[in-house]
């Protein structure tokens, strides 16, 4: 990952997203999902936003099929949690109540699960 890569706001959504449809079905969201479950106008979107989180080293795709978006994991030991959902959480702790807010729940939520199941 590039030093200090931050993720835009609808970035961190997106991987949130994403890293939750992952643990809660097994698989990856199709961008037709994605932009459904995000409320984006266009697959075109989904996919700038994606190729920009890859990037950045928030995502990996295994090959190009259909559905092979992976978040990159903190380490061999902790595979369900994601280094950078603890990032996110971290940044976005302190913030005033609103929309970061409820991501920071949500990053949380996904964290807290993912321990359980290791």
């Amino acid at each position: 990952m590039e030093k200090d890569a931050r993720a835009s706001r609808k970035q961190r959504e997106l991987l949130l997203f994403i890293d939750g449809f992952i643990k809660g079905n097994g698989y990856g969201p199709s961008y037709r999902e994605v932009m459904r479950a995000l409320g984006y106008k266009s697959v075109s979107t989904v996919a700038s936003h994606i190729d920009g989180l890859i990037v950045k080293g928030y995502l990996k795709k295994r090959d190009h099929s259909a559905r092979s978006i992976e978040v990159v994991s903190l380490d061999s030991s902790e595979p369900s949690k994601s280094k950078h959902l603890q990032w996110l959480a971290s940044e976005i702790e302190g913030r005033p109540e609103g929309e970061d807010r409820s991501l920071l729940e949500r990053a949380h939520a996904i964290l807290e699960t993912g321990s359980k199941q290791s």
